[in-house]
């Protein structure tokens, strides 16, 4: 399948790294797949949120090496690099995120409208690094610095919530 083609329930199903990449199937989702993808990945992580934060950053580490290779294969199926639907890459980015959240419902929604909005807006360097860097490494790559935006514009908000 070298052409640019939609993602299908075949193909989520035809390898366990689609089936990933395509984050458990909201990758299939006509509109907003990257949405649906970053709103799997915060249920995801309150599986590991009991864990301490080295050990959490130890996992989404893990996760973000095995996306490597996820994403690079589907992109490669789908015929694109950065295919909107391949959406490990969000999944894994806002798990980082709420390393750094509280766990209250309205900084959760905070946390997850801020990795959005980067995700979308791509400034620089991500933008850049999105043009330059394919492959797995580069569809995870742009999703960890728009992570990092967002928790660096999650603490400032933190921050001054305190000062008020």
């Amino acid at each position: 399948m070298a052409n640019k083609t939609q993602p299908s329930f075949k193909l989520l199903l035809s390898h366990p790294a689609h089936f990933c990449a395509l984050g458990f199937g909201a990758g299939l989702a006509k509109k907003a797949p990257g949405t649906f993808g970053t709103l799997i990945g915060m249920p995801l992580f309150l599986l590991i949120a009991g864990l301490g934060f080295y050990n959490q950053l130890a996992i989404i580490f893990a996760l973000f090496l095995v996306g490597i290779y996820f994403c690079d294969k589907t992109g490669v199926a789908l015929g694109v690099s950065d295919h909107g639907g391949i959406v490990w890459d969000e999944i894994v980015a806002i798990m980082l995120v709420l390393t750094v959240t509280p766990y209250h419902w309205l900084w959760w929604l905070v946390a997850f409208v801020l990795f959005r909005l980067f995700d979308i807006w791509k400034p620089a360097p991500i933008r850049q690094c999105d043009a330059r860097i394919k492959g797995g490494f580069g569809v995870m790559l742009d999703d960890l610095l728009a992570a990092i935006y967002a928790m660096i514009s999650l603490k400032v908000l933190l921050w001054l919530s305190t000062q008020i």
